[in-house]
């Protein structure tokens, strides 16, 4: 299988970062990752790894200015896409079409496509604009995952939290890394 990955500038560049690594070690997928600048940045002020050793977690990476690269083509099959975090510009730019970056014409194709596009922003508060957005996005296909702790799994870390975010995310892949404490009911 194929994924492609993109890292956009939004805070939360960890869920990326945790992608990236847990797909690194299935080897049934291939990735494919794109980042923006601000991505770039952000992973410098967020986490202690680099922008080059983010990239070393990929299969394949790509310059976001290099729009005739094989993730901009819808002949080039795919599973589809994860945007983690997607920032407001980037789903701003999903939901209205604007491919002017191979981070958002890549989503754009999975759509056209009819593949699994998902969108994981990461604001809060969100204002109606936002919300009419990813509306936008969601009709045109794409699943929106913003990071909702699931407090039922009683988590004891930040990591909990991540890990569990990132299993359900690929659980819309039908990838299961072990990563979800699945809902076993109330035990009474």
């Amino acid at each position: 299988m194929q994924l492609i990955i993109g890292i956009s500038g939004a805070t939360g560049v960890v869920y990326g970062i945790r992608l990236l690594e847990v797909l690194q070690q299935m080897d049934s997928v291939e990735t494919h990752l794109v980042m923006s600048d601000a991505a770039k940045l952000n992973i410098a002020i967020e986490t202690e790894y680099s922008a080059k050793e983010v990239a070393e977690l990929a299969d394949h990476v790509y310059s976001n200015k290099d729009i005739a690269a094989t993730i901009a083509s819808g002949s080039f099959r795919t599973a589809g896409m994860i945007i983690a975090p997607c920032s407001i510009k980037t789903l701003s730019a999903v939901a209205n079409s604007y491919a002017d970056s191979l981070m958002v014409r890549a989503a754009d194709v999975v759509l056209k496509e009819r593949r699994r596009l998902v969108l994981v922003p990461r604001e809060t508060p969100l204002h109606a604009g936002h919300l009419e957005l990813m509306l936008r996005a969601s009709q045109n296909g794409a699943v929106i995952a913003p990071p909702m702790p699931a407090h039922y799994i009683m988590p004891q870390t930040i990591d909990d939290l991540i890990n569990h975010h990132v299993g359900r995310i690929l659980d819309l892949f039908d990838l299961d890394p072990d990563l979800v404490k699945r809902w076993q009911g109330i035990k009474t």
